[in-house]
């Protein structure tokens, strides 16, 4: 039997903040290994029968998807929500695909964010929900709880279909903690993955009974779909469109056919910097720590640092977290709160909740190094064979020195090339591209001077990754 893993590799990560930006969220960290967890979400189907991929994402994180599945290896459809509608039209999309490109066939519905640290019990249970599935069942994977967990929805199993899974009795809500303890007294509950095991035809046969409305503008956004370079475009005012509403709401609660299958594999969908220290390597104070750190004194804290070396002394139940351009400090029972943080970012229009200090690009990426009034100074990497986009400014100038490799600059009507320790100019207003003809990583430092310096001071007229104006 055939399995198209469909991974969701949307969502902002706000609840790990400073380390996860709406720009670059958590699914593209290495938080808990060397890979990233989207990188760890596609290998955990290796070994499986599978077809090929589906990726949902948006627009803005189109460029990370691609170039970490290119780093591993993998392959896929890429599809493009151009708005979040939450998972239940995801879903359709996918199915949609499924039924387009292969007649039917069962899908695995994962999110990229999660953790488990069991692959061979993860594709056992896979195999035995794609059984179900088969059945004509609509399959979740309910993860046997460790403790009375609060932030969890769970799931009360009903009768036995066979050894491997149960029929669904309900869904419940997040429960208090004396609700949380009796349902990890029964034995029958447990919490709610999020991930899915189903046949595309079943999936579209259950929306169109209850929710035919997100159905129908899915349907709509896909056929009018179109294609850009490796990704596919649905259609924005179809599905802008669409209801907003969950699978669990616009189905899996709904249906009489769903079932759940016990997982017991390490598994985290690492909401919160508590749960990556509860996941966590711990020293033999109790502390899970990442980078330079020198940690006195200090017990049952998670301690991250990127760049900087970070001494703590006499905390407890602590997280502190560095960042280039943010550093966290917080209870580590109160870190579920960090959204009002982010907030405040938002309301006080600071970018810090956006991106990170440093940025990634299709064709590489910058540093802001430093900034003041009516200037900004970036460090920027271009890839092997990669292209800035054809474009101009109307307020600011821009001085380029190359620090290592060639720079190839079309200016106006000329182009050149700018060698190691040389340098050029780009006045106000002119048209100008910034290429790597080389075979290694061209560095260079740009120095822009001018009255505005924001990113949305770029015209674009040509483009190899389809970011210029139609």
């Amino acid at each position: 039997m055939n399995i198209t893993p469909v991974i969701m590799a949307g969502g902002s990560g706000t609840r790990l903040w400073p380390l996860s930006r709406s720009l670059y969220p958590k699914q593209f960290l290495s938080l808990t290994g060397a890979q990233s967890m989207l990188a760890d979400t596609v290998l955990r189907t290796q070994g499986l029968n599978c077809e090929t991929a589906i990726f949902l994402c948006n627009e803005e994180h189109r460029f990370l998807v691609a170039e970490q599945l290119r780093a591993i290896g993998a392959q896929g459809t890429l599809m493009l929500e151009p708005v979040g509608r939450n998972t239940a039209p995801a879903i359709a999309l996918a199915a949609l695909e499924i039924r387009e490109s292969l007649g039917d066939g069962v899908m695995l519905v994962m999110a990229s964010d999660h953790v488990i640290d069991s692959r061979a019990e993860f594709q056992a249970q896979v195999m035995a929900a794609a059984e179900l599935a088969g059945l004509g069942k609509l399959v979740t994977f309910g993860v046997v709880p460790a403790k009375p967990e609060t932030g969890y929805g769970y799931i009360h199993r009903g009768a036995a279909i066979n050894s491997r899974g149960f029929e669904v009795d309900k869904f419940v809500e997040k429960p208090d903690l004396p609700t949380a303890e009796a349902y990890l007294a029964s034995g029958e509950y447990y919490w709610n993955s999020g991930m899915f095991v189903m046949q595309a035809s079943d999936c579209l046969a259950e929306l169109e009974r209850f929710s035919p409305d997100i159905l129908s503008a899915a349907k709509s956004a896909y056929e009018k779909r179109s294609f850009d370079l490796d990704f596919v475009r649905v259609d924005a005012e179809s599905f802008s469109a669409c209801p907003e509403d969950s699978i669990d709401y616009a189905v899996m609660e709904r249906t009489e056919k769903a079932a759940v299958v016990p997982l017991e594999a390490g598994w985290s969908d690492l909401g919160s910097w508590a749960s990556l220290w509860d996941v966590g390597t711990k020293d033999s104070h109790g502390n899970v720590h990442h980078g330079d750190v020198i940690l006195e004194k200090t017990r049952n804290s998670l301690i991250h640092s990127s760049h900087r070396m970070i001494a703590t002394l006499g905390l407890k139940d602590a997280v502190v977290v560095e960042t280039k351009d943010a550093v966290l400090v917080a209870d580590r029972s109160k870190v579920q709160d960090i959204k009002a943080v982010v907030n405040r970012l938002k309301s006080g229009n600071r970018t810090e909740h956006q991106h990170h200090r440093e940025v990634y690009r299709p064709w590489g990426g910058y540093d802001s190094v430093d900034n003041g009034e009516r200037y900004q100074v970036k460090r920027i990497t271009v890839k092997p064979g990669a292209k800035l986009s054809l474009q101009m400014h109307h307020h600011r100038a821009e001085h380029w020195v190359v620090v290592s490799g060639t720079a190839k600059v079309t200016l106006g009507e000329n182009e050149f090339l700018v060698a190691e320790n040389e340098s050029t100019y780009i006045p106000m207003g002119e048209v100008h591209a910034l290429e790597n003809p080389g075979k290694v990583d061209l560095h260079l430092i740009e120095v822009q001077t001018g009255s505005y310096l924001g990113e949305d001071d770029i015209v674009r007229f040509e483009d190899k990754y389809g970011r210029a104006a139609k």
